[in-house]
């Protein structure tokens, strides 16, 4: 290593490593953040009828499920088909609302593969 050029890395590639951390550093109390609101946040979905909703936090813990009186006539076979939709729905929306807001606290950092 030639003298005074330290580990290779000029004033340009140091000040874009300084970004690089502020950027980690902003995504990272975003993502604590965005943690907190989605384990707040109530989620439901349901069957294509109705008759059995499902509610789970934007994290995805399940947190209630509601099956209609009516449900249970139908029998143990579509009452479970029901509810499979119901835990889907719920599933696939509180999936989309993580990936919406992880796009929303990611955009404008230019973060490579993101």
């Amino acid at each position: 290593m030639a003298k005074g050029q330290g580990f290779g890395l000029g004033l340009g590639k140091m000040k874009e490593l300084a970004d690089a951390f502020k950027k980690a550093q902003q995504v990272q109390q975003g993502a604590r953040q965005l943690q907190e609101e989605l384990e707040q946040m109530e989620i439901t979905g349901e069957s294509e009828n109705g008759l059995v909703k499902v509610t789970m936090s934007g994290s995805q813990e399940p947190r209630q499920v509601e099956i209609a009186p009516e449900a249970l006539d139908l029998g143990a076979e579509k009452l479970s088909e029901l509810v499979t939709i119901a835990v889907k729905d719920a599933y696939n929306k509180s999936s989309e609302t993580m990936r919406t807001r992880m796009e929303e606290l990611t955009s404008g950092l230019n973060l490579p593969g993101m």
